[in-house]
């Protein structure tokens, strides 16, 4: 059976992610976090908070910056200080998920090269342009029932039209909802069954 992971990408965020964390905890879902290595450092505290409450922390970028700006080299040089700032924080990633999605040919060498498994999404809830939890739903409703993986976000990453993540919190309870109705497992994107590779 195909199942339904809720993934979150530009955290840790300090009064986001604990908003993400507490609704997920009421909701008793299990989801996947997308961390940026400056935010990790900044609040490490938030990501071994995301690690112990059960959901898994990967790798999403160092710097939030698209794959094809950057040389081979500078690639490899964020993938490195992006993991490092997560293992200093107690996190493993093994997936990555590319700022925007965007990905290169240099991506899947640099990913060979660090261990890590390319990600991305299936259902995109366009979170970040503000829009209310009933448009984000009636958006990604159709798609649910194939599972794969639920794109939003817990921090205000570049080129966000909205200043807050409020309606992406108030979401997660009627994308649980739906999933339960449907019979689809919701779980982290890394277990089994779960993973959407590139």
């Amino acid at each position: 059976m195909s199942a339904l992971s809720l993934t979150f990408d530009d955290g840790p965020e300090p009064v986001w992610t604990e908003q993400v964390l507490r609704e997920l905890g009421r909701c008793r879902v299990r989801a996947t976090f997308f961390l940026i290595g400056e935010r990790v450092l900044e609040y490490p505290r938030l990501a071994r908070a995301i690690v112990s409450a059960g959901h898994e922390a990967q790798l999403h970028c160092h710097r939030h910056v698209r794959h094809s700006d950057l040389s081979e080299a500078e690639l490899i040089e964020d993938t490195r200080q992006g993991l490092d700032a997560l293992v200093s924080a107690g996190v493993s990633p093994d997936l990555w998920r590319a700022p925007w999605g965007v990905q290169t040919p240099a991506s899947e060498r640099v990913a060979q090269r660090f261990g890590l498994t390319l990600v991305r999404w299936s259902i995109d809830t366009h979170d970040w342009r503000g829009d209310t939890p009933a448009e984000m739903l009636s958006i990604a409703r159709p798609a649910l029932a194939r599972g794969g993986a639920v794109l939003m976000h817990d921090g205000l990453g570049p080129g966000a039209l909205r200043e807050e993540c409020e309606n992406t919190v108030r979401l997660i309870a009627p994308l649980s909802e739906v999933a339960r109705e449907l019979g689809i497992p919701a779980r982290p994107l890394g277990e089994p069954q779960g993973a959407l590779a590139a």
